[in-house]
């Protein structure tokens, strides 16, 4: 069962949660509010440190259990901080990142997420858009690494995607955007993105964290994200959201590209083949 704190019995999670779970076999005083969220008979609860008003976050743990069926571990904490040097702290003390790595990340991310945690600066924290898709797509990363029992598992640019996709999937359950809308502007915006505008995608580049940070800083950001939400949503549109849980399920006992081939039918290589071919015909038909 899935609750939040008002103590609302809410329905059984989807059935590929099951499948999932055979797969994976056996400092500061801060503000906070607890936001129950139970699986299977269990009820977890998410803490939320930090200035919370009108920020959404319950609504977007909601939806990511309730309605698209995502476990978030037991005990998960959200922190949200109020400036960027409140953020950089708040990467060192609370994610256990050093001095120099929590100065790069506070230059560029809006927030990270790790085992259990998710940590946001909440410049953005007004309950708009743009921060309901940055709650959403940083607790998809902490159900990813419950997925797989860990983080680095997964190919990144999958992972990326896929948290990226269940951020506007959410956005559409809140009624403040839609799949289709935002399909449309990352066909029409990735054109930009210079791997794809030369008909290729180098997946192998993008395949750990630090080499697709590298590469999004390098060749774009906002157009790298484009493309690796249409990734997952030609994988999910093909083999649906399931196989997507599938294969970071099967990342606990298999390496990525044996997961990947089990849980989608073919290698990453056909993928990366058939994908770019079918991006660029989906590209042409949207026009400029």
């Amino acid at each position: 069962m899935v609750q939040l704190s008002r103590r609302r019995t809410l329905p059984r999670i989807r059935a590929a949660l099951a499948l999932a779970a055979l797969l994976l076999g056996g400092g500061a005083h801060e503000a906070a509010t607890t936001v129950a969220a139970g699986v299977g008979g269990t009820t977890n609860t998410v803490e939320i440190l930090g200035p919370t008003r009108g920020d959404g976050i319950e609504r977007v743990i909601d939806v990511l259990t309730h309605q698209i069926g995502l476990v978030l571990p037991a005990g998960t904490r959200v922190h949200v901080y109020t400036t960027r040097e409140s953020f950089r702290r708040g990467l060192v003390r609370d994610a256990a990142l050093g001095e120099n790595g929590a100065d790069e990340l506070a230059a560029f991310a809006m927030g990270i997420a790790r085992p259990g945690r998710a940590l946001l600066n909440g410049r953005l924290s007004d309950g708009g858009t743009e921060w309901l898709r940055l709650v959403a797509h940083e607790l998809t990363h902490v159900a990813q690494f419950e997925l797989a029992g860990g983080e680095g598992r997964a190919e990144q640019w999958l992972a990326e995607g896929m948290a990226e996709h269940v951020a506007f999937q959410t956005l559409e359950h809140l009624g403040v955007s839609s799949l289709a809308q935002h399909r449309r502007t990352a066909l029409m915006r990735v054109q930009q993105q210079p791997a794809f505008a030369h008909r290729r995608l180098d997946l192998s580049t993008l395949g750990s964290p630090r080499d697709f940070t590298l590469r999004h800083q390098r060749e774009g950001s906002v157009e790298t994200y484009h493309l690796t939400f249409l990734l997952a949503d030609y994988l999910i549109e093909r083999h649906g959201f399931d196989a997507m849980l599938e294969y970071f399920a099967r990342l606990k006992r298999q390496p990525s590209e044996a997961a990947f081939r089990a849980a989608f039918g073919y290698s990453i290589a056909t993928f990366e083949a058939q994908a770019i071919e079918h991006l660029h015909m989906q590209r042409s038909a949207v026009g400029d």
